[in-house]
């Protein structure tokens, strides 16, 4: 019989949404999730650093795009448990008529999503679709219902894409989307990389919890994925080294986390 509630949330394993949203110091967590959480802080001490650096790197990349590319469509695939700053806002406060579609699987995050990840304006759209990134063919389709696929639309794969089971799987699912939109489009990414043992460590002991294990790449495979894109400056880079606010200069500390954002030619 099937569950018209969708399926259920699991207490007892630990999940990666929630894991982050709680680095964040949100309260979209459960016990499960707070112990792998402080039990990861001990294996890496810079990952809550990555969480918030992460987002800032989001809101940067989108206010850029959307204030300075002209972007109003936005594909926001794994797009994890609503925080601060979410996409929408950031985009729908430069220009109101921006659309916004997030993606994701997990029931806690549609959940929220459906409560939280609304309009901020009467011009704009914001909805979500539930699907998992490995079937990205169904995710274009699906987001043809909202989204204007002969106009520029952002790609987003923000700290997600570990998830993917390899890497030939990653180059799938990012090149089928970045190949449904057109010319003018954008892609941004960013992930953690194997230069920190530590975080490669965190990975490892992750995946022995029960939750959806997380692949750590390289700086050169997670680079790859921008191969035919034309990269915006200053490139691919540190999180931290995209266009930072003129405050977080020389404040920064580096933390093993690298993206950037390109263009579709």
């Amino acid at each position: 019989m099937s569950n018209p509630q969708g399926p259920a949330i699991r207490t007892d394993i630990p999940h990666s949404a929630r894991i982050w949203n709680y680095w964040m110091g949100g309260k979209d967590n459960y016990e499960v999730d707070r112990v792998v959480g402080d039990a990861s802080l001990k294996i890496d001490p810079d990952i809550a650093t990555m969480a918030v650096q992460s987002r800032q790197f989001l809101v940067r990349a989108v206010r850029y795009l959307a204030s300075e590319a002209g972007i109003r469509q936005f594909l926001d695939i794994g797009t994890g448990l609503p925080t601060m700053q979410n996409t929408h806002e950031v985009a729908q406060a430069v220009a109101p008529e921006s659309k916004i579609i997030y993606v994701d699987n997990d029931p806690l995050v549609l959940s929220h999503a459906r409560a939280l990840l609304t309009n901020t304006t009467d011009e704009g759209v914001t909805t979500y679709i539930d699907s998992d990134f490995h079937h990205p063919e169904q995710i274009v389709s699906d987001a043809r219902n909202t989204l204007n696929f002969t106009q520029p639309i952002t790609v987003m794969f923000m700290g997600v894409l570990g998830h993917a089971r390899t890497y030939d799987d990653m180059l799938r699912i990012v090149r089928t989307v970045m190949d449904a939109v057109p010319s003018g489009s954008h892609l941004i990414l960013w992930d953690g990389t194997t230069d920190s043992q530590a975080y490669v460590t965190l990975c490892e002991e992750y995946a022995k919890t029960g939750g959806v294990p997380y692949y750590p790449r390289t700086q050169d495979e997670i680079r790859a994925v921008f191969d035919g894109f034309e990269l915006i400056e200053p490139g691919f880079v540190p999180i931290t080294e995209w266009r930072p606010e003129p405050t977080q200069v020389g404040v920064r500390r580096p933390i093993s986390a690298y993206g950037g954002v390109a263009r579709k030619p």
